[in-house]
């Protein structure tokens, strides 16, 4: 006899500076090891489950709003505001589940996402303070951020994006992808005591992204600023028939998962 399931959205935040990054990987501490090693511990270990992340980050990388599916056989949660306090009680400080939320069968949460949103925090000039290391990256350098934000316009628009990927992942993946839009600005979001006078963010919004592609945009615009590349050679790393590659990736610690957006129709 088939075993019954039952699925739930949970909502996550958390601070990457000191995991591996999302994916469990033997020897190393990661966002999933984390949350497995606590739902195991609150729900029982003889409890079947699994979980399955959506905008699966990298080390060192944060989310604001993140989310994860988990499956539960046999019978349903019950008091799924008295589970959440369960779990973040028994969470480290870094990791906090925001909501759990019952969903459809046909929900997946790697299909159903409809719209992901980064932002890369930065600071550059005179070195920031230390406190800032786990959440915005920072440049000695002066930057042109002008031209820095002309240029982040032009990753608007369906690109092939095979120059801003993981090197191995350029001949074993689909490479064109969407952006609905891509802005460097003043950081106006995300505040502290501790924050340089002047900072700024990097937004990009759109529906999926490879695997380093935000770093490496965020490099690009980084030797741009630099004066290292010029705006035309922005326009060639966007050349699906130029195989190229950026030098310098950007530190995944100014990297933060924003927003994600899904089907409402097969959340309960």
């Amino acid at each position: 006899m088939q075993k019954k399931k039952y699925y739930y959205l949970v909502r996550v935040s958390y601070l990457g500076f000191r995991y591996s990054g999302w994916q469990k990987q033997p020897g190393v501490k990661t966002i999933e090891s984390m949350l497995t090693k606590t739902i195991s511990f609150v729900l029982g270990e003889t409890r079947s489950f699994k979980i399955l992340g959506a905008g699966r980050t990298d080390a060192k990388v944060s989310s604001i709003h993140g989310a994860f599916e988990l499956f539960i056989e046999h019978e349903p949660l019950k008091n799924l505001d008295a589970l959440m306090d369960l779990f973040n009680l028994n969470l480290p400080a870094d990791i906090r589940v925001e909501s759990i939320t019952a969903v459809e069968e046909k929900f997946n949460i790697i299909h159903s996402a409809k719209e992901k949103t980064y932002c890369y925090l930065f600071s550059f000039g005179s070195k920031a303070h230390p406190f800032c290391a786990p959440i915005m990256a920072n440049y000695p350098e002066d930057l042109n951020i002008t031209l820095m934000q002309e240029a982040a316009k032009l990753f608007e628009g369906t690109h092939d994006f095979k120059n801003f990927t993981a090197r191995k992942d350029k001949k074993n993946s689909q490479t064109i992808r969407t952006i609905a839009s891509c802005e460097l600005k003043k950081n106006k979001a995300i505040s502290a005591s501790f924050f340089p006078e002047d900072s700024y963010v990097l937004e990009v919004r759109g529906k999926g992204f490879l695997r380093y592609q935000i770093r490496l945009m965020m490099g690009a615009l980084i030797c741009l600023g630099r004066n290292e590349i010029d705006l035309e050679g922005i326009k060639r790393l966007l050349n699906s028939d130029l195989d190229d590659f950026i030098p310098y990736v950007a530190a995944g610690s100014g990297l933060h998962l924003k927003e994600l957006l899904f089907d409402h129709s097969l959340i309960i």
